[in-house]
């Protein structure tokens, strides 16, 4: 039986291995009832790792490019929520977060919450980010505004782009705690921070933006920060870099003007689009 061959394959090695992986996807494709009952039945294993590989199957189970969502998302929810609750083992407690992220069901939240604290920074890692799959909600944002002055770099930088760019929401706390990021000392957090407030046209983007884009002017984030500043919708031909470079010290101009009682005739700039990002777990 070709299942029970992938499940075989999703036990062997490592589990950061390439093939075990290839395994968990081809099952998460092949998206049968067989599948999820057997993902569920080893949800409730005494193995830890067959509980860390049934989550890893109902996280993404029959996701495709063409269908976005979890085949079964509820019962794939009832079964990783209970495993979540109870689980003591550090690896299928990480998977079961990052599932309950891809999943996306927001009862979700006060379990994810409820680790953010947790003294495994990469159960932290997965906490910022699932809690990001809920940008809008309350709690998870609460808990990512944390997460961004964790100790680890890593935890900072899901928590810092999932406040900067997966959120819309603005407050000054929001903006404060990107602004305070601008001095974090690892670049990628910096970065997402600076496009978390560009996002929000906060004028205290433009100075590292602008240091950003002169040292690496076709830095992703550079030009995403740029786009929402400058009104483009990301499908858009880019300029040449000293026409980007002399727009935004345009635009850095306009903005300061209008904060002292001119007028800013771009305030509702349209937004530039990233890329939705994929993640494997």
């Amino acid at each position: 039986m070709i299942i029970d061959s992938l499940l075989n394959r999703a036990l062997a090695g490592d589990y950061d291995d390439d093939a075990p992986w290839e395994a968990v996807r081809e099952l998460r494709n092949i998206a049968s009832r067989e599948v999820l009952q057997r993902a569920i039945e080893w949800c409730r294993s005494e193995n830890p790792l067959k509980r860390a590989r049934g989550v890893d199957v109902l996280a993404q189970i029959g996701k495709t490019v063409e269908h976005q969502s979890n085949k079964y998302p509820q019962e794939s929810y009832s079964a990783v929520s209970e495993l979540a609750a109870s689980e003591n083992e550090v690896l299928p407690l990480n998977s079961a977060i990052y599932a309950l992220g891809h999943i996306g069901d927001p009862r979700a939240v006060p379990i994810l919450v409820e680790h953010a604290g947790s003294n495994d920074p990469e159960l932290r890692e997965a906490v910022a980010f699932a809690c990001g799959c809920f940008p809008e909600e309350k709690d998870a944002l609460d808990a990512l505004l944390i997460l961004m002055t964790d100790c680890n770099e890593d935890v900072r930088d899901w928590a810092t782009f999932a406040v900067g760019t997966l959120s819309s929401t603005d407050s000054p706390e929001i903006r404060a705690a990107l602004a305070l990021a601008l001095r974090d000392p690892h670049e990628d957090v910096r970065r997402e921070a600076i496009t978390g407030l560009a996002k929000r046209r906060d004028v205290r983007a433009f100075p590292p933006l602008i240091a950003l884009f002169k040292k690496s002017p076709d830095d992703p984030l550079a030009l995403e920060a740029a786009g929402w500043f400058l009104g483009k919708s990301g499908n858009e031909p880019e300029h040449e870099p000293s026409v980007t470079l002399q727009a935004l010290e345009r635009r850095f101009a306009a903005m300061h003007l209008a904060s002292l009682g001119g007028s800013d005739p771009m305030a509702k700039a349209a937004p530039r689009r990233r890329p939705k990002l994929t993640l494997q777990r």
